[in-house]
């Protein structure tokens, strides 16, 4: 995992303005989709409707986790940082794809 998440990392680093433009717009419709991230369902998130409230609302999300990796470790296996969480491990389970979470954590990173 280190390995992927470093290469990821250094990706995210080397993208153009575009890319990353693209990579946001790309995040959301994961985030916000009911068959892939489904973060509605357990967050609010500026604009969403229909949105649970388990979850901590998706919002200053650079303040909340000035770290970008802590964010993506967040969504690839919160279990690390709390094991009785609700929010399933995307990366873990193979939910989402590495490209996928890392538009998600862009995405998230532009609230």
């Amino acid at each position: 995992m280190k390995k992927e998440l470093l290469t990821a990392l250094l990706a995210s680093a080397l993208m153009s303005p575009l890319a990353i433009a693209d990579a946001v717009k790309q995040g959301k419709e994961i985030a916000w989709s009911r068959k892939k991230g489904n973060c509605l369902t357990c967050h609010m998130m500026d604009g969403g409707q229909q949105t649970g409230n388990s979850g901590p609302p998706l919002m200053s999300m650079k303040a909340r986790y000035p770290d970008k990796a802590a964010l993506r470790e967040q969504i690839w296996d919160p279990t690390k940082r709390n094991p009785l969480t609700n929010m399933p491990p995307f990366g873990r389970n193979k939910i989402l794809t590495e490209a996928e979470i890392d538009q998600v954590v862009e995405y998230l990173y532009s609230l």
